[in-house]
């Protein structure tokens, strides 16, 4: 560990702090926020992103109204993946395509209509159909109609894991004043005053605040705390000194170089399903070719980004998935032999077999671009442009907020883009996260990556029921994306949560599904 550079990271957090001066669903709990004080039952919640899309809940938005507790799904996952009852009290596989889901009866919609099955067909035929759906519904041509008080489910295959994506916090379900009049398939989808959840989403301040109050009519029951008020802070020493000074009673995503400043109750830690990884652009430029790809991949010490830049709290990759899916490393049959000379300086991202780096012709050069959004990997890129350096690579860095860098990096304009990617954000499965980035068909694919033989693993591991099979077949999957050197897994992430002192029930959710649940609540 480089102690010089720890030491003074930790000086400069200090300076700039004096400066300063159960089941894991929203069906069942609460959250709050930001502006009002304590004493009047309210939680105030620093969140770590402002909205990229409005608070679109056909984009990622969604997940702050999850968290929130102001939109649900049918189902919502348990701590091992497995489909609980929400707005759809149960369900039947009818035939290798069709599901039969039943909607709970008594919801009402925050506008004051019902929930009814008419209008979960509704939403969910409008989230199928929208200009871009949301990633879970990849390649899966889903259509859904009313039968009475049941919603009936198709799919084009056979799909064994139907619940678990209608968990996805994309898939909320929505009153109709929520959609386009005109329901046209660009148009934008307003959660305000539209879920069904215990807060009511009553005002929207655009990138800065939002405020939800309690709903007194939850169908079921009432939250402890009266409501919430937001604060989106991008800034992780402006987090860390909201945490600090009582200013905020829950802090998403404490960054490493504050944790010295503040007090260690105060900080809990929660494994992530969530991958930090480098994706290199097979599609064009130096990454196209795979020698180079490989270059790269053996040209970065991964363990020395762990101990100097997250000083304990990150673990070294042991592929694209991690700790927090402890079969995978049963299941990965070549996982020791591979990735436990991780944890030395030599260390790179080889899998046996791998293909060897080429020598880095002179004058190759790479854009290579991440955000601002989460500080150590600003500060993670800057030890990467100098590691390729080393071996040959002329590296230009190119590092923005996240809503000001996204499209260009889906856009292709990054020969490697580094980012913190969740494996198991939606379904609970990491085969809707492999398949969104790395097949030929992704959604989400910021490395381009065109490969039969990952397609067709991808697609084998999809068709196979939840189990130790498909998990064996997810594996395979991996070993095959990660031979093709597209990505580089560099760690996995610890989030640091802050909680007030006064705080209690706050959600520590490892897929950041919840956060304030109807238990939160502040003493």
């Amino acid at each position: 560990m480089d102690t010089t550079l720890v030491t003074r990271r930790r000086v400069l957090a200090l300076l700039a702090a004096g400066a300063a001066a159960g089941a894991v669903a929203s069906c069942s709990r609460s959250t709050a926020g930001s502006a009002a004080t304590a004493s009047d039952g309210r939680i105030r919640l620093a969140m770590l992103q402002p909205p990229r899309s409005g608070l679109n809940p056909l984009s990622d938005d969604a997940f702050k109204l999850s968290r929130w507790s102001t939109a649900e799904t049918l189902v919502v996952l348990d701590a091992d993946g497995n489909a609980l009852p929400c707005l759809a009290t149960g369900w039947t596989r009818e035939d290798a395509t069709t599901w039969r889901f039943t909607i709970r009866q008594g919801v009402t919609f925050h506008d004051g209509t019902a929930l009814t099955a008419e209008q979960v067909a509704a939403d969910l035929t409008f989230a199928a159909a929208y200009s871009t759906p949301p990633r879970i519904l990849d390649g899966t041509d889903l259509a859904a109609v009313a039968d009475g008080n049941d919603v009936i489910v198709t799919t084009s295959t056979p799909d064994p894991l139907v619940p678990q994506r209608l968990s996805s916090p994309q898939l909320a379900i929505l009153a109709a004043a929520a959609y386009p009049a005109d329901l046209s398939p660009d148009g934008p989808v307003n959660p305000q005053h539209h879920g069904t959840g215990a807060f009511i989403l009553t005002q929207v301040g655009g990138t800065a605040t939002a405020t939800l109050d309690r709903n007194e009519d939850y169908w079921a029951g009432a939250a402890a705390a009266t409501g919430i008020d937001v604060s989106y802070v991008p800034d992780g020493t402006a987090r860390g000194a909201a945490l600090r000074t009582g200013e905020a009673d829950i802090v998403e995503a404490v960054p490493v170089s504050q944790a010295a400043t503040i007090d260690d109750v105060l900080l809990h830690e929660v494994p992530m399903p969530r991958t930090a990884t480098l994706y290199l652009n097979t599609r064009g430029g130096a990454f196209a070719e795979h020698g180079l790809r490989a270059a790269a991949r053996d040209a970065i010490d991964v363990a020395g980004l762990v101990s100097t830049m997250y000083e304990g709290h990150a673990d070294v990759a042991a592929g694209l998935l991690g700790p927090a899916l402890g079969w995978s490393a049963q299941q990965r049959a070549w996982g020791s032999q591979a990735w436990a000379g991780r944890d030395g300086a030599a260390a790179t991202g080889a899998a046996p077999g791998a293909t060897r780096a080429s020598a880095v012709p002179a004058g190759t050069t790479i854009t290579l671009g991440t955000y601002t959004d989460r500080p150590e990997l600003a500060e993670i890129v800057v030890l990467i442009a100098q590691q390729l350096e080393a071996v040959g690579f002329t590296v230009t860095q190119d590092v923005r907020e996240y809503a000001q860098i996204e499209a260009d990096a889906l856009a292709g304009h990054f020969d490697a883009f580094l980012l913190s990617r969740a494996t198991v954000l939606d379904s609970g499965d990491p085969v809707a996260y492999m398949v969104s980035d790395f097949s030929s068909s992704g959604s989400f694919s910021l490395c381009f990556l065109q490969d039969a033989e990952v397609d067709a693993a991808l697609a084998a591991a999809a068709a196979l029921e939840p189990g130790d099979e498909r998990r064996a077949a997810i594996v395979a999957a991996e070993q095959r994306i990660l031979a093709t050197d597209c990505a580089v897994p560099l760690l996995h992430e610890r989030v640091l949560q802050g909680e007030g002192a006064r705080l209690t029930g706050a959600e520590r959710d490892p897929r950041e599904r919840a956060l304030v649940t109807t238990a939160t609540k502040v003493a």
